[in-house]
């Protein structure tokens, strides 16, 4: 029988995927690793909860460098370290979970490459029947949106903010993406979001921990009232 966190993964991988809420920063395309660096630790200095590694542009090596740099940063600093896209630079690296596009390869796959105590997340857009899926598959939380014009995607499907409050029902952690700020974020919260992944208006600002901190206050506390889903494994 199981006497601690670690002897039971799943319970240890809903542990994690339960300090996901507030702030969920995204890292913007850098190429400059020491920038980048600087930039994260500023952001969880600011009060975010977790960060992603994604970089579209960058090559292997590059992103291999910036990741393990990230995965020393967490080990020094805390907050959930999740990788964007690439199951295997997630387990590389030793981070807390990967994030998963619709063509990013499937739960199970980044399952067998992460072990079981790792969180997988799934991009849902703009589609609860997709995250109801994503679940019943084992995704450890779910992000919709684009909610709001994105610097970044502008050309992202868009999400109706009534989304959030029915995906209450599944029973993990909910994420809001796409064109945040501390303006618009509390709508998005008082919607049953979770979460908010932001990148540009912390990343992007002259001032990082001050971006994180003014979106980070607004958020209860991670985890709170979270419903647990028959879905979940």
């Amino acid at each position: 029988m199981p006497t601690a966190a670690t002897d039971d993964p799943p319970a240890l991988r809903r542990a994690r995927a339960a300090r996901l809420g507030g702030l969920y920063a995204v890292t913007p395309d850098l190429t400059d690793t020491a920038d980048l660096v600087a930039r994260v630790e500023a952001a969880l200095q600011g009060g975010a909860s977790a960060i992603q590694y994604r970089n579209k542009t960058a090559d292997a090596a590059l992103k291999l460098e910036q990741a393990s740099a990230l995965a020393r940063v967490h080990a020094a600093r805390g907050g959930l370290y999740i990788v964007n896209d690439d199951a295997a630079l997630a387990a590389a690296v030793g981070a807390d979970g990967v994030h998963l596009g619709e063509d990013d390869g499937g739960i199970a796959a980044a399952r067998a490459l992460l072990g079981p105590d790792r969180i997988v997340g799934v991009s849902c857009y703009d589609d609860l029947g997709r995250a109801e899926t994503a679940v019943a598959a084992g995704a450890d939380y779910v992000a919709f949106g684009s909610f709001f014009a994105s610097g970044v995607k502008p050309d992202a499907r868009r999400a109706d903010v009534a989304l959030l409050g029915r995906a209450a029902t599944l029973g993990v952690p909910v994420v809001a993406i796409g064109g945040i700020d501390a303006t618009n974020a509390p709508a998005l919260e008082r919607a049953g979001a979770h979460a908010v992944a932001v990148i540009s208006a912390v990343f992007g600002a002259s001032d990082v921990a001050a971006a994180a901190r003014a979106i980070a206050g607004l958020w209860r506390p991670a985890g709170a009232s979270l419903p647990v889903s028959a879905g979940r494994r």
